[in-house]
C-alpha cells in the first residue's frame, strides 16, 4: 500500500506531465515543505501549484501561507485537486 507521499508525488508526477504535454516548462519541488509542489513557465507566465488529493484539501491557513509567498505579477497561486477521475481546481484569488 502506498504511503501518503507516495501517493501525493505520484499525483504531482501526473499533473506535471500534464502541463508538459500543454507546452509548460515544470519543475518539481521534490520533498517540499513548502506552499507549492510544482512551478511550471512558459514564456510570458508563472504558474506556482499545489496539488492534493480532493480527500487532502488545503487548509485555510495553507491557502494564507500560499498567497502571502511573493511573486512576480505574471505569476498565478494554483491548488489542483485530484478526484479520482479529473482534475479540479485553478487560481486562488
Amino acid at each position: 500500500m502506498p504511503t501518503p507521499y507516495q501517493r501525493g508525488r505520484a499525483l504531482e508526477y501526473a499533473f506535471a506531465a500534464k502541463l508538459r504535454e500543454a507546452g509548460w516548462f515544470v519543475i518539481r519541488s521534490a520533498g517540499s515543505k513548502g506552499p507549492f509542489d510544482l512551478v511550471a513557465f512558459n514564456g510570458s507566465r508563472i504558474r506556482l501549484i499545489q496539488c492534493c488529493a480532493t480527500s487532502a484539501a488545503k487548509s485555510g491557513d495553507d491557502i494564507v501561507a500560499m498567497l502571502n509567498v511573493p511573486s512576480p505579477p505574471n505569476a498565478t497561486k494554483e491548488i489542483w485537486m485530484w478526484d479520482g477521475k479529473e482534475w479540479k481546481g485553478g487560481e486562488l484569488l
